[in-house]
């Protein structure tokens, strides 16, 4: 099955100029949804996972029921004063300005093996930022993934873990 059949180009949004990858209709197509979850259980399984870290907010989509699957635990990577109790945060460098990222500080326990993950892949920003912030927290990363890659944009660079992807776009 060819996945991108299933993913929605949206032109100019959020805003003027960008072409949006709408994973919304993949998840409404059950059998596209459990090949791609299929799929990402296969590349994120050899890792053995002790934790899967999904990144806000379509980040737990993929990594939540992919955690039930595959026997991990689920850890939420969420903007700033977002998550309850006491947290652990890690600021990084935008375009313009800052962002701040946070887990609960008891969300991995030192030494935990822990994969990342995402719907989409853009220039590596967010996903090098939860990888840092997961070390942080005292987790060993061992890998990233994402439904998506836009290639052109060379986020896989920026990234000091193995990463897949399941389809990418070049353009």
């Amino acid at each position: 099955m060819d996945l991108k059949d299933h993913i929605r180009a949206i032109p100019d949004f959020p805003k003027p100029g960008i072409l949006f990858y709408d994973i919304s209709t993949l998840l409404a197509h059950p059998d596209a949804w459990q090949v791609a979850m299929g799929r990402m259980a296969a590349s994120v399984r050899d890792y053995n996972p002790d934790i899967l870290a999904g990144i806000e907010s379509r980040g737990f989509l993929m990594a939540a029921p992919l955690a039930l699957k595959l026997g991990c635990g689920f850890a939420m990577v969420r903007k700033k004063g977002k998550l309850p109790g006491k947290t652990t945060s890690f600021t990084y460098d935008l375009e313009y300005g800052t962002d701040t990222i946070e887990v609960q500080a008891d969300c991995v326990e030192p030494g935990q093996k822990v994969v990342v993950l995402d719907d989409l892949l853009a220039t590596g920003g967010t996903m090098t930022a939860s990888i840092k912030l997961l070390r942080q927290a005292g987790a060993e990363v061992e890998g990233a993934a994402c439904l998506i890659e836009l290639t052109f944009l060379n986020g896989r660079d920026k990234l000091d873990v193995p990463f897949t992807a399941l389809v990418s776009y070049d353009e």
